[in-house]
């Protein structure tokens, strides 16, 4: 069956409200792990990770940074604007371009209150070393399912993540059902976030503490990483019956040629993604490396995978390294260290893992893609998984405990 004509139906089960964890537990590696590897599952703590890991294994972990992407602005009537920034606007390369724009920047945003607002520019006053500085918002055209928004500060030597750090407050998923706190600061993010852009976390990594990369370290367990910049769309719901109606959304990811040829020497070692966002990125390097060898002169600007081309390009039975290894070599023609493009790949059931093995993730919401995701990885074993998770006390969702799920579609 063509992922299209997948039923979203299918792909339901009941999560109780109480089961969503609302807040972490205070220690990011106590909370609990689910293993499934060949039919079987097992139970566990993430502290004990790496006795499920073989040695030699490469763990691929998604470093993007949650920025503070919700702003709130006072109408002189009193009444509050929302302002959620979800990406930047078409003209920035990508997403670092634009966060390190100074004085002024475009954005795309979703504004809560927006019958109420109408031409007039908002803005509020913001503190940033003892300085006081202005941000200005002005709506500069509507579109179906979001505004352009001109962003503007009197402080040039401010970049526009500076400016979120200091106005902003951190996205909390929707479901959570609760305004950010200050201890989300730092557990709404990963240990090893880098790079500014994300509006949610790529959960799977909040499990990960210092003293357990020091055990997998130990146990000769590899690590690297890719930034896949995770937007809003990842809470889309799918509205639609079939899959075929339903727009997946595009990300930016930002991958260095080092992890590519990490990636084409560990083929033959265990290569498990840490995270949905993670797993999207590498199975995408396979797409884009086989699109170079079908167009070997595509443009940097061309360069991307869609919806539906892992299942209706024909790659000839291309292998995994001589699609990498492809696109190494279009890097290096285009003198390119990093690729930064779009990927918009739907993995879902119908899908064979290329790159990866194995996934470690949270538990997600009933009928949505990331669910779809888990299912092309162990088939119908899904219900099995969150059976057990249910039956067994864990806590789903963003905050919640989390899987090693060993493929066994490849």
């Amino acid at each position: 069956m063509h992922p299209k004509d997948l039923q979203i139906k299918d792909f339901l089960y009941n999560l109780p409200e109480e089961r969503i964890a609302r807040y972490p537990l205070p220690e990011r590696d106590e909370s609990k792990l689910l293993v499934y590897k060949n039919g079987s599952i097992t139970q566990d703590i993430y502290h004990g990770l790496d006795k499920y890991i073989p040695p030699l294994s490469l763990l691929i972990f998604n470093n993007t940074k949650v920025v503070e992407a919700r702003l709130l602005f006072k109408k002189s009537t009193g009444s509050i604007i929302e302002i959620f920034c979800l990406e930047p606007a078409d003209m920035y390369a990508d997403i670092t371009t634009a966060m390190l724009q100074k004085g002024k920047v475009l954005w795309k945003c979703l504004v809560g209150g927006a019958k109420k607002w109408k031409e007039e520019p908002v803005f509020k006053m913001i503190k940033n070393d003892l300085k006081e500085i202005k941000l200005v918002a002005r709506k500069i055209e509507k579109f179906t399912d979001h505004f352009l928004i001109e962003f503007s500060w009197n402080e040039d030597t401010l970049s526009f993540a500076e400016v979120l750090h200091a106005a902003g407050s951190i996205p909390l998923p929707p479901y959570l059902n609760r305004n950010a706190e200050e201890s989300d600061k730092e557990r709404y993010q990963t240990i090893y976030a880098l790079h500014d852009g994300s509006v949610a976390a790529p959960t799977a990594g909040l499990h990960f503490s210092r003293r357990l990369f020091k055990k997998l370290e130990d146990k000769h367990i590899q690590h690297d990483f890719v930034t896949l910049h995770v937007g809003a769309g990842t809470f889309k719901p799918v509205k639609s019956e079939t899959m075929q109606q339903h727009e997946m959304h595009a990300e930016f990811i930002d991958v260095r040629k080092e992890l590519i040829q990490n990636i084409v020497n560990q083929l033959d070692k265990t290569i498990i993604a840490v995270g949905t966002t993670s797993l999207r990125s590498i199975e995408s390097l396979y797409w884009l490396g086989a699109i170079t060898i079908l167009k070997k002169n595509i443009s940097i600007e061309a360069l991307q995978v869609h919806q539906w081309d892992a299942y209706e390009m024909n790659t000839n039975n291309v292998s995994v390294k001589e699609a990498l290894q492809s696109l190494l070599q279009w890097m290096e023609r285009n003198n390119l260290l990093r690729l930064i493009t779009k990927t918009q790949i739907i993995i879902a059931p119908g899908y064979k893992l290329k790159v990866a093995n194995a996934l470690i993730t949270n538990f997600h919401q009933p009928q949505s893609t990331l669910l779809l995701l888990v299912a092309a990885l162990i088939g119908n074993d899904w219900r099995k998984v969150y059976d057990y998770a249910l039956d067994n006390n864990f806590r789903f969702l963003s905050y919640g405990d989390g899987c090693l799920l060993y493929a066994t579609n490849i």
